[in-house]
């Protein structure tokens, strides 16, 4: 089984794709990041980050994604990443997966046993899990990895 993890937003979309076999432990596939250039317009954006979804899920074929609910503290950004969120699931719509979504709170409790854990906590907990000699960069796929090991704790 693979699951992908997402860490929506608008001008860097974090990823991340673990694969499980049997009752072991994942194992860590992919991870990166999308970007979309700071000046170009939304339309633009919004198309590249569709192309490069279309890519990533034609590619890797996942069973499961993950992506974490929209979390703000800058409501600048609100709109632009709830437009990049919706292309996101369009495309997991036109690929038949449906999304499980997670807080910032329900990942951190996931990954450490406590739902108000620092990034740096979240962070050292996926590299442990995955067995990796440093924690994953950039930032924003660490947080996908985190994502989709979420997916992986909670599977039903």
């Amino acid at each position: 089984m693979r699951i992908l993890g997402i860490d929506p937003g608008i001008a860097t979309i974090g990823f991340g794709l673990v694969e499980l076999a049997g009752a072991s432990k994942p194992k860590l596939l992919d991870f990166g990041v999308i970007k979309t250039p700071k000046h170009t317009p939304v339309g633009d954006r919004l198309s590249i980050l569709y192309d490069d979804m279309h890519t990533l899920l034609n590619q890797w074929q996942p069973d499961v994604v993950g992506m974490e609910k929209l979390f703000f503290y800058r409501m600048g950004n609100l709109i632009n990443v709830a437009q990049a969120r919706g292309v996101i699931m369009l495309t997991l719509a036109q690929h038949k997966i449906e999304p499980r979504e997670f807080s910032p709170p329900q990942i951190k409790q996931a990954l450490t046993g406590y739902g108000n854990a620092d990034k740096a906590d979240v962070q050292n907990a996926v590299a442990r899990e995955l067995e990796l000699d440093k924690i994953p960069r950039p930032d924003d796929a660490a947080d996908a990895i985190a994502v989709a090991l979420t997916c992986w704790i909670y599977a039903d």
